[in-house]
């Protein structure tokens, strides 16, 4: 089966931005809830939220990660994702209601419900991070690079709207509930968009056909339903596939060993990152001259120089592509972690401004060198494992970080 070249092809600005788009709307819902984590302390301020829902928020993605990475070959990517999104919309419009049900009031069963709701955020995670890195490892370097921009996107553009919302409705009546409802139906607004991008766009796009149809010609399986929706004929699948069986695809097991150091690279960049961010954030900073703007304003320097970080590798000349260069800047970041300790005892706002802006650009560059130059080299089906291989790793890191961001709590008898 012949396909042309996809520098013939069309549709790589769309490709682009509906993959930014996409990487947007799968964590806007968890990126508001970080945002507004000053409502949920005004609600439930003995109950670490920040903290709290961070740690529900983990096991539940990984559990799942880790069931979709091993049956990743057997699992429709199409109905993967879509399912995902869908999780999504209907997880932050149930937070919605419950809040509207409760009239913004406290106590332990409502912060039950938010928990839950968390749960279910971080299935949907799990879900969509790991397929859609998983399909878009496959295809130009340029897809995944935005969808993980767009992921970091969602967090600058909540940071940026909660300050404004905040200045907004800080001396109206219930001004802060206010503008977290804003915040959540902004939302909804964008998941119910990703399933519509991803179920009727994107797989229509003519270079997004031609690298599912490159993939299964390697042997793929769980493109068969996309490429079904892209009007591409049954017959070819089945031909693509039985002449990828004449060859053999790595097992996870064995891609797994053979890059064992990016799947490091990224657990530890998430390590390191997320036993300071959020949690340590809103509660370890002491008291200074921006009041209850502070924490606000330091989770949105860390969302904004993230999202700068992920662009920062389109600049091939100070791209970090070697294996050993990549581990040497990843360890040299758990230097931080002593530096924001005596910066948040000793230091000055600036200070700390600057490093959480150093923590989020680093976040960011390391991340997106890491996820493009790991899938290089292999076949279509062996990237799609890898790619959710990859963001096992990564939540794994992040499961770890939230772990030991509360040794902050307790190193400061506050538990």
């Amino acid at each position: 089966m012949d396909i042309p070249s996809p520098t013939k092809l069309k549709g790589k600005f769309v490709g682009i931005l509906v993959c930014w788009i996409l990487g947007f709307g799968s964590l806007i819902a968890w990126n508001s809830l970080m945002s507004i984590g000053d409502y949920y302390y005004a609600l439930f301020p003995n109950y670490h939220p920040s903290r709290v829902l961070t740690l529900v928020y983990q096991p539940f993605a990984l559990g799942t990660i880790v069931i979709l990475a091993y049956n990743e070959a057997k699992v429709d990517t199409r109905k993967r994702i879509l399912v995902g999104y869908t999780l999504y919309t209907l997880s932050t419009l149930t937070l919605i209601l419950l809040d509207l049900a409760s009239s913004g009031r406290g106590g332990i069963g409502n912060y039950i419900g938010v928990c839950a709701i968390v749960g279910c955020f971080g299935i949907g995670d799990a879900i969509v991070q790991g397929g859609m890195t998983g399909d878009l490892s496959f295809m130009c370097p340029e897809f995944i690079q935005s969808f993980f921009a767009g992921l970091a996107a969602s967090g600058a553009v909540t940071s940026g709207l909660r300050l404004m919302a905040k200045a907004a409705f800080e001396n109206s009546n219930n001004g802060l509930r206010k503008g977290v409802m804003l915040f959540l139906a902004i939302s909804v607004f964008f998941e119910f968009l990703c399933i519509l991008l991803y179920a009727f766009i994107f797989p229509k796009l003519p270079i997004v056909k031609h690298y599912r149809t490159k993939a299964a010609l390697e042997g793929s399986t769980t493109v068969a339903a996309d490429l079904a929706a892209a009007g591409i004929e049954t017959q070819s699948i089945e031909k693509a596939n039985n002449d990828a069986k004449q060859s053999e695809r790595l097992s996870t097991k064995q891609l797994f060993f053979q890059n064992i150091d990016y799947e490091l690279d990224l657990y530890l960049i998430y390590v390191a990152t997320l036993s300071i961010f959020p949690g340590f954030l809103y509660e370890n900073t002491g008291t200074h001259t921006l009041g209850s703007w502070y924490a606000l304003v330091l989770i949105a320097m860390y969302n904004v120089w993230d999202l700068i970080g992920r662009y920062v590798p389109l600049i091939d000349k100070i791209k970090l592509k070697s294996r050993k260069g990549l581990m040497i800047a990843i360890l040299s970041r758990f230097l931080l972690v002593p530096c924001f300790y005596f910066t948040a005892k000793y230091g000055d706002q600036g200070w700390m401004i600057f490093l959480v802006s150093f923590l989020g650009l680093t976040n960011g560059h390391l991340t997106v060198c890491v996820m493009t130059a790991a899938p290089k080299g292999y076949k279509g089906p062996e990237q799609n494992a890898l790619g959710n291989l990859l963001v096992l790793f990564i939540l794994c890191g992040i499961c770890s970080g939230v772990a030991l961001d509360w040794l902050w709590i307790i190193g400061n008898g506050k538990f």
